[in-house]
């Protein structure tokens, strides 16, 4: 295809996106599909769990920004842009809310900046950044320029910790960022998991994952709570994405298995 970045590599699958393939998406390519038709084949309700988790992402930016007050979001490892996306929901409860998104994928930086327009009130930036580098999100000019950070912001890192691996230090990437914002700020984070899968189905997906180019790391409630240590999680706490202050979604709720995500959400003291 004319016009790539030299960083896309169309024969190797990317999470990006394979997950915006998931959710429908067109922004893919062979690859992408022919690996997440095997991911399904494992696991076939992979396809909602991707949708649950961008209900739960939904159902966060809002109760953050008409409950909580919230007006600046800072939203990393974005992916590829699928509305509603953090800014039109934020913007869409207050047209003064500013977000800045963070990724280091070139066709995701593509999307973002021709796609996410803010409203005239509130402000949106894109980051050509990447996770394993905080000190470079905090200090990078365009969340400088758009975001205070001595007011409160949520930090959004939402199923992208999971491409985290141990020997990176997942827990000592996020405690910087924690570190950086202010008393009322908050955490969102959705995470992948195998604690309810079935021992087959793990041993299927391991077996992927093994081949598989990209890291990943799933990782049990007690790994993903170390997140949140010395945060106030609120109210339901950790919880399968899919059932996360979901009372207004349409029943039945997918089940923990279905989903393979926890979800949570909490206050920095």
């Amino acid at each position: 295809m004319r016009g790539l970045d030299p960083r896309v590599d169309t024969t190797v699958a990317h999470p990006a996106r394979r997950y915006d393939y998931l959710l429908g998406g067109k922004d893919n390519f062979a690859a992408d599909r022919e690996s997440a038709e095997q991911v399904l084949a494992v696991f076939p309700t992979v396809r909602t769990a991707a949708l649950e988790n961008r209900r739960f992402m939904r159902r966060a930016v809002t109760h953050l920004a008409g409950e909580a007050g919230i007006r600046q979001f800072l939203d990393i490892g974005s992916g590829i842009p699928t509305s509603p996306n953090t800014h039109e929901i934020a913007q869409g409860i207050a047209p003064d809310a500013r977000i800045v998104y963070a990724d280091n994928d070139p066709i995701v930086l593509a999307h973002a900046r021709a796609l996410l327009t803010s409203t005239p009130e509130g402000a949106t930036a894109y980051l050509d950044a990447d996770l394993h580098k905080p000190h470079e999100i905090l200090t990078h000019p365009d969340l400088r320029g758009t975001l205070d950070l001595s007011q409160p912001v949520a930090l959004m890192l939402v199923a992208v910790l999971h491409f985290v691996v141990d020997a990176d230090d997942p827990y000592g990437l996020v405690a910087p960022l924690v570190r950086a914002l202010p008393s009322g700020s908050y955490l969102v984070m959705s995470h992948v998991t195998f604690d309810h899968l079935p021992v087959a189905t793990v041993d299927h997906l391991h077996g992927m994952m093994a081949s598989d180019p990209e890291p990943f790391r799933p990782r049990s409630k007690a790994e993903f709570g170390a997140f949140f240590d010395g945060l106030d999680l609120i109210d339901p706490g950790i919880v399968s994405v899919a059932d996360w202050r979901a009372r207004d979604e349409q029943p039945p709720r997918p089940t923990p298995a279905e989903t393979g995500f926890y979800g949570a959400v909490a206050r920095i003291p």
